[in-house]
């Protein structure tokens, strides 16, 4: 099987058996917008089949697998939102990887940019635990949630503009179902930057007229109704970007000490 069936016993599966499936992106859009709750988007973003290039390739990844991980089931579908269902801070990355969320079935699980990340989130008091290795471990968000661009592992970690576009309301939905207690957004690299910025508008959110340039603990003004929110940027935690000190753990913390703290006073 080259994919976990919906509904059979994965931990933390959103889906069941019936749970509609898009296969284009105006099905996207369809069920996207006709979801009132969380349950019923996370359901549905994790059965979707609407980019044919994504869909084939995380289920290939999920077939062949890494050597290192040979005796595993992969999960190999889209990754759902996951985290706090009220939460005060956002976390938004690109997309899952191909032997990291695609394996494990949760955003930044499984690999090494999640465990910088997830160290850096339990440091700074938005994860239960320092670890993130897979969707059952009993790690939890603590007033956070995350979210990607893209919920499919793309080849060479490279959505196209149309697999970014096709995804985008299942983003927009999602931000405007939490947007209510929501105060601090993180993106995590210029793509998730540049792909949240039209979701957050299409949400409901009020942005400045111009999108300010991406760079490490940017911080820009947004409201959504009377309340104020804050978009961070933050290097993303790749292994170019840790192994060269471009990222740093006392620069993760620095952004995410920050979104706490954000979150707490809202």
């Amino acid at each position: 099987m080259s994919f976990v069936p919906p509904g059979s016993g994965w931990p933390g599966d959103p889906a069941g058996p019936g749970t509609p499936v898009a296969r284009d992106a105006h099905e996207v859009a369809k069920l996207a917008a006709e979801s009132r709750t969380l349950a019923d988007l996370t359901a549905r973003q994790s059965v979707c089949r609407a980019c044919p290039r994504l869909v084939e390739w995380r289920e290939e990844v999920a077939d062949v697998r890494r050597r290192a991980f040979a005796d595993e089931t992969y999960w190999g579908r889209p990754i759902a939102g996951w985290g706090d269902d009220a939460p005060h801070t956002l976390i938004v990355g690109l997309a899952p990887a191909a032997h990291g969320g695609n394996r494990t079935g949760r955003i930044f699980t499984g690999d090494r940019s999640g465990d910088w990340l997830f160290a850096s989130l339990h440091r700074t008091g938005l994860a239960l635990k320092e670890t993130s290795v897979h969707a059952g471990d009993g790690q939890r968000l603590i007033g956070a949630r995350m979210m990607a661009a893209v919920r499919c592992a793309p080849p060479a970690n490279k959505p196209t503009p149309e697999e970014r576009d096709t995804c985008f309301p299942w983003l927009a939905a999602e931000l405007a179902l939490v947007a209510g207690t929501t105060r601090v957004v993180v993106a995590l690299g210029g793509f998730a930057w540049q792909a949240v910025w039209p979701a957050l508008r299409a949400a409901g959110f009020t942005l400045p007229s111009r999108r300010p340039a991406f760079g490490h603990a940017v911080e820009v003004p947004l409201v959504h109704g009377a309340a104020p929110v804050t978009l961070i940027g933050c290097y993303h935690p790749s292994q170019q970007n840790t192994f060269t000190g471009r990222v740093t753990a006392e620069m993760l913390d620095a952004v995410f000490a920050r979104a706490a703290s954000l979150g707490a006073t809202a």
